[in-house]
């Protein structure tokens, strides 16, 4: 049985090898264009939000924040609402019964102020990792 040289390597055991590596780093180039357009977006949404949000005293508005949610495999952000104002987001993105008595006796006026931010983001990160690693590659 011949020993093998492991400083030597055959066509296929080089391209396999080159391949690899190749794709290593372009896997590490996605995930940090990755990282840094979902800081930039989240960042922008928040001003968003904070823009568009109804303002009665300003706390509301005030309250938005986010936080990286980064996982082994996964990265992304969580936009929220903090200060106690998360639970009126519901009731002002869709409206509400009157305290009066029910639906019937009237509704509030809907606001919607996050879903178009949401939707925004979500065109605005495929957007700019399309373009960010387009032109890497």
């Amino acid at each position: 049985m011949a020993v093998k040289n492991s400083s030597r390597f055959t066509l296929e055991e080089g391209i396999e090898k080159a391949i690899q590596t190749y794709l290593q780093d372009y896997s590490a180039e996605v995930i940090e264009v990755t990282e840094k357009v979902t800081d930039e977006v989240a960042r922008e949404a928040v001003k968003k939000l904070k823009a568009e949000s109804p303002k009665k005293s300003g706390k509301y508005a005030k309250g938005w924040t986010y936080k990286k949610d980064k996982g082994r495999l996964k990265t992304g952000a969580i936009i929220y609402g903090k200060k106690g104002t998360y639970n009126l987001a519901h009731l002002l993105e869709h409206g509400h019964a009157l305290v009066g008595g029910g639906r019937a006796q009237g509704q509030t006026k809907a606001i919607p102020h996050i879903e178009p931010v949401e939707q925004w983001a979500i065109r605005e990160m495929q957007e700019r990792i399309t373009r960010e690693i387009s032109w890497r590659v």
